[in-house]
């Protein structure tokens, strides 16, 4: 038998750390293997755990979610976790700020339980997940802030359609949605996202939605 995904749980509202444990244990691929309330605690505690999946609160005392994530997952980092956001949505301000960090994904906690689940799988196996209606929010507010005005696109090396199928990803589609606007299967969709990944030498699709927004491909 496979051995379960190794979850750490970090968010300073006890009520929501039981939660989240409660809703994750009940699962036989799943395990909660420690919890904390603050950014420095979950480092350390990462150290020693080795869990596969952190989930992550954004804001905590002590050291917050952004600034832990890029301990834990940032550039450099010699062992890097996954990290899973997840936040209130009135703190979509800090989804870039999260994301550039290293997380490798961000939910909403008003999300369903079945949709944290999901999203803890979907990272635990090195895929990234960024719920779309954060990422619509995302370019709607902040789009100024995330591609300066001096920037300018350095897409060249991608084909019309790789182009598009970025500007898809970027606007929050999921696969099937791209498929169903692109009237093509998601095998294909699947092809051309990897294809993007390699030519631009991105780590994961939420690399790939940030590529676009700062080399403004997307309105």
């Amino acid at each position: 038998m496979t051995a379960p995904v190794r979850v750490l749980i970090c968010d300073d509202q006890a009520l929501i750390r039981t939660g989240f444990t409660t809703i994750i244990d009940a699962q036989p691929d799943l395990e909660v293997v420690g919890e904390c309330g603050d950014g420095r605690t979950a480092v350390d505690l990462a150290a020693r755990l080795h869990p596969d999946v952190v989930v992550m609160d954004v804001r905590m005392p002590v050291l917050d979610g952004i600034a832990a994530t890029r301990l834990l997952a940032g550039v450099g980092v010699a062992d890097p976790v996954k990290v899973l956001v997840v936040t209130t949505f009135n703190l979509d301000e800090y989804v870039y700020e999260a994301l550039r960090a290293g997380a490798s994904g961000f939910l909403l906690k008003d999300a369903p339980p079945a949709q944290l689940l999901h999203g803890i799988r979907t990272v635990a196996t090195g895929a990234a997940l960024l719920a779309p209606e954060v990422t619509r929010q995302l370019v709607g507010r902040h789009a100024a802030r995330i591609r300066p005005a001096e920037e300018t696109p350095a897409n060249v090396a991608l084909t019309p359609r790789e182009l598009e199928v970025l500007r898809l990803i970027a606007s929050g589609l999921s696969n099937g949605e791209i498929a169903v606007a692109l009237v093509i299967s998601q095998e294909t969709v699947k092809t051309y996202v990897s294809r993007i990944l390699t030519k631009l030498d991105l780590r994961d699709r939420v690399q790939a939605v940030i590529y676009a927004y700062r080399n403004g491909l997307v309105a």
